[in-house]
């Protein structure tokens, strides 16, 4: 049995695609999770069924996802002690104003917010990777990947250049 686990709770089947993108960055990172539906607001009984199980014998980030009035985010973290991400997906409703549903909560909720799904999942794994040093070695391998990438990025920018003002 894994002891530690991050925990993706969508507010409604329509973030699924949201949430997918998250999945994909933690199996990358190879890290443990879940996923799961429950809504604050139509279904609360069962975000509290869903926390209370998932943190029995395992130690859990929560990743929440919800747009609109983002109740579920805020509702997690005043119920547990581990370490809740927001990460609501933006819509363009309202000119985007649905995201200060997770930038200003009451005092002592305090989720985390991170609004792009990957970078969420890297958060998640930061956090996990001071638990099991497997974590922390494939976030430090999958962040040298992205060094690798703007590096290759700029010698590929400098030869174009280069073949350009020798051309002239």
């Amino acid at each position: 049995m894994v002891d530690y686990k991050a925990v993706i709770i969508m507010g409604s089947p329509s973030d699924r695609g949201f949430a997918d993108k998250i999945a994909g960055t933690l199996d990358e990172l190879k890290v443990p999770y879940t996923m799961r539906i429950a809504s604050a607001h139509r279904t609360p009984r069962r975000v509290l069924d869903i926390i209370e199980k998932e943190e029995v014998g395992s130690d859990v980030v929560y990743i929440t996802v919800a747009g609109r009035s983002n109740a579920l985010s805020g509702m997690v973290d005043a119920q547990t002690s581990y370490p809740v991400i927001a990460c609501p997906p933006y819509s363009s409703d309202f000119g985007g104003a649905d995201v200060y549903s997770s930038l200003r909560t009451p005092g002592g909720v305090a989720p985390l917010v991170v609004l792009e799904p990957g970078n969420a999942a890297l958060a998640a794994a930061k956090i996990l990777g001071m638990m099991d040093d497997n974590i922390s070695d494939n976030v430090m391998e999958y962040q040298r990947r992205a060094r690798e990438r703007v590096e290759q990025a700029d010698e590929e920018l400098q030869s174009e250049l280069m073949k350009k003002w020798l051309a002239i």
